[in-house]
């Protein structure tokens, strides 16, 4: 659902009949409402069963991919992509249900695959898109994207078992209310800010604004009895730093998305730039998701044998490498080629598989059972600040280097190689820093206690 569209942005505004810069909230929508209802839906499913929520959410992505099949207008396409991106709360329902219902022996290889899962969608969902989009047509994408949430609902209502833990109660609407206003504005701030300029009113109110209501909310859910979400557990040094790491990864996850396929689709006569096509960068791509996928099960034995916290701190430090990798790339007197992207991409694809999987369970050896959707939720949410943050600083980087180079329909603003050098070095410090919060958290009193799960 997030990189479907990725494809089309360049007709959007054709399409839409619309602005570039309205035609760029297709993006924007998704992630605001998948931030936001993510912790909202984990705190649901943990009051009203997280099966049935989970349902929810994928009925949601249908009727969204219905609303964006039929739409050729910007507003009700805006809409269909709101109500994709409360799909993508699924992952951390899914990890919270898996809890519930898998054995306890294969409890952490299961949580990987669920939290790998998120790179496999990523990397098939370019070359899905760009070949639909090219050989048929772009509402065809949104047809069968319907029809595939539409058969996982199926799948999941007749083989995938009710969780017996509810918590129930009354939900905190208020509670719900601050956190939604609060997270737009935030990421509303991050992700507009070098659109709109971030000293303009618009970007200052929304950081102000973030600042008063989050400070409302942290207030009002310190002192309600049933509050949408427990701060004193999330302030608990474990959680704390388990979420700080989970901001860094999102952000080099993110990171690793964004400069990649703009090196691969660039024109060989700019300043750096492969000159590839949507659907074979898309394809060099691809093998980062399904190492990711793969590498998932190494982060299980790593959990087992060491601890997630030195799981989630080596997958970081992989990472790393990665990106060490990919400076090599850009400062040596070679030039830049798909066969280096693809060795870059595998070695980061290892450290996310390793590194993702592991915060699931990092979070679950140090929460009850009772808070597992809610606590995911908001590891979640960490993240998507992180890609937030990532789309914010690597986008300002990079376009405060561009050089205009002569392409097929003109002059085309590309970046540097030093924008992306500096992108990349800010990338592997943020690595090093998520390693050193995760080596930082504390050494579980219990792994995945079976008695609890």
């Amino acid at each position: 659902m997030q990189t479907i569209i990725v494809p089309l942005i360049p007709d959007l505004p054709r399409l839409l009949h619309s602005s570039p810069t309205n035609a760029s909230w297709a993006l924007t929508i998704t992630l605001l409402t998948g931030a936001v209802v993510t912790p909202i839906s984990g705190r649901l499913g943990d009051m009203i069963g997280k099966r049935r929520v989970l349902l929810a959410s994928l009925g949601a992505v249908a009727i969204g991919s219905l609303v964006c099949a039929v739409s050729s207008n910007l507003i009700p396409f805006l809409v269909g992509r709101g109500l994709q991106g409360m799909g993508i709360g699924t992952i951390a329902l899914g990890i919270s249900l898996i809890r519930d219902i898998v054995p306890p022996a294969k409890l952490g290889s299961s949580i990987g695959a669920m939290s790998a899962s998120l790179g496999v969608g990523g990397s098939l969902g370019l070359p899905f898109a760009a070949v639909i989009a090219q050989h048929i047509s772009w509402h065809a994408l949104f047809w069968v994207s319907a029809g595939v949430a539409v058969v996982v609902m199926v799948v999941v209502a007749l083989l995938v078992p009710a969780s017996s833990i509810a918590t129930g109660g009354r939900f905190d609407a208020v509670g719900a209310l601050g956190l939604s206003v609060f997270l737009t504005c935030i990421l509303l701030a991050l992700s507009k800010g070098h659109e709109w300029g971030w000293l303009s009113v618009p970007t200052l109110g929304l950081f102000a604004a973030f600042a008063v209501s989050a400070a409302l909310w942290w207030r009002y859910e310190h002192r309600h009895p049933n509050a949408l979400i427990d701060v004193a557990i999330n302030v608990q040094r474990p959680i704390l730093l388990t979420n700080i790491a989970s901001v860094a990864a999102g952000f080099v996850f993110y990171a690793m998305q964004m400069m990649p396929i703009q090196i691969l689709m660039a024109p060989e006569s700019a300043p750096i730039g492969t000159g590839l096509p949507m659907v074979q960068a898309a394809l060099v791509l691809m093998p980062g998701g399904l190492v990711m996928f793969a590498f998932s099960y190494v982060s299980a034995w790593m959990s087992r044998r060491f601890g997630s916290r030195i799981a989630l701190g080596v997958g970081s430090l992989i990472i790393g490498l990665g990106y060490v990798t990919f400076l090599v790339m850009l400062v040596g007197p070679w030039a830049a080629s798909w066969q280096w992207l693809i060795v870059v991409n595998v070695i980061v694809g290892a450290g996310l598989g390793i590194a993702y999987s592991a915060m699931p369970s990092l979070i679950m050896e140090w929460v009850p059972v009772t808070q597992t959707g809610e606590a995911n939720g908001i590891n979640s949410t960490m993240r998507s600040i992180g890609t937030s943050l990532a789309t914010a600083v690597v986008s300002m980087i990079l376009a405060a280097s561009v050089v205009l180079v002569d392409g097929p329909a003109g002059p085309m603003p590309l970046p540097t190689v030093d924008g992306y050098m500096w992108a990349t070095i800010i990338s592997l410090v943020t690595c090093v820093f998520a390693a050193i919060a995760a080596f930082s958290v504390p050494r579980s009193r219990l792994t995945l206690d079976p008695v609890d799960c």
